[in-house]
């Protein structure tokens, strides 16, 4: 029986903000694609999952007449970035003459209607608004760095409802492209399930994945080598392994903003606690294999 990696790719990777170039932005879609097949050579079952941030935001400022739900959106890039990581990796491992294939699980995540999160929605969704816009939409609306922006809830995950069917597929060997933005928030009532305007946290719903299949191993991948304290000062720090506790007190003295770092760290301390055999890693694009071996990126551990 092949061991399982849960492998969470960020939504800036697979689109990057317009300043990035397309010659950066294949690069690194490349890195990850090699990941992947890396992986797969050295013996591991590999469950992709990926941001879809910048995906959402440019379908959202299309839709003039707001006609579709927020649901909609995350499962129309699910299956938007599913197609393309989908055919690129498929066509690689043909390539390489390799026997397992891709399959994208349109995922749909199970939210409490009770949690905090939507007594003030903070996560900004979609485009900068105008100033009828924000008069005209019954929306929450936050001021952010741009300008105004709506902003929806971030609950946190409850269940996966496609479970099984990601399980089913990783014993059957496929590469399965899952939990795309967090996953589509649902809510259960009765017999019903009833999409709901809410975006969960993709490292979030990554970290319960790794754990609800037993795997062996979470890789956070992002935009820099490893965890930092310090980030950005003359006396940072690079820290190529973590215990939990190390990792959970520098998350509460500030060290890792909510922003950015922190929910990644959040996510990697969540998969430990529930399952403290799992590896826990963060590492960049390219960096998966070295990582897993502990020549770079940063390992969290349960103990020393």
């Amino acid at each position: 029986m092949s061991k399982t990696v849960v492998y969470a790719v960020g939504g800036n990777a697979l689109s990057p903000p317009g300043e990035t170039s397309g010659d950066e932005h294949a690069l690194v879609l490349a890195k990850v694609m090699s990941d992947v097949v890396d992986l797969l050579e050295a013996g591991w079952s590999v469950v992709l999952t990926h941001g879809n941030g910048p995906q959402v935001g440019e379908l959202m400022s299309l839709d003039v007449d707001v006609s579709h739900p927020m649901d909609e959106w995350v499962a129309a890039t699910q299956g938007m970035i599913g197609h393309t990581l989908s055919l690129q990796l498929n066509s690689i491992l043909k390539h390489r003459h390799r026997p397992e294939r891709t399959a994208v699980v349109l995922t749909r995540v199970i939210v409490d209607e009770t949690d905090s999160a939507f007594d003030l929605p903070t996560k900004p969704v979609g485009p900068i608004l105008s100033a009828q816009e924000v008069m005209e939409r019954d929306w929450d609306i936050a001021t952010t760095v741009n300008g105004p922006r709506r902003v929806v809830a971030s609950p946190s995950p409850k269940s996966i409802l496609d479970l099984d069917v990601i399980r089913t597929l990783v014993e059957q060997r496929a590469v399965v492209i899952c939990g795309g933005g967090g996953g589509i928030p649902v809510m259960e009532s009765g017999r019903q399930y009833n999409g709901i305007p809410a975006v969960i946290d993709k490292d979030r719903l990554s970290s319960l994945l790794a754990v609800d299949l037993q795997a062996e191993a979470l890789i956070i991948s992002t935009g820099v080598p490893a965890v930092y304290t310090n980030f950005g000062q003359e006396d940072q720090c690079e820290h190529r392994h973590l215990t939990v506790d190390e990792a959970q007190q520098h998350l509460d003295d500030g060290q890792f903003p909510a922003g950015s770092m922190g929910p990644k760290v959040n996510s990697m301390i969540d998969a430990i606690r529930a399952l403290p055999t799992m590896r826990s890693i963060l590492c960049q694009p390219g960096d998966a294999l070295s990582a897993m071996r502990g020549d770079a990126g940063t390992t969290l551990s349960q103990d020393d």
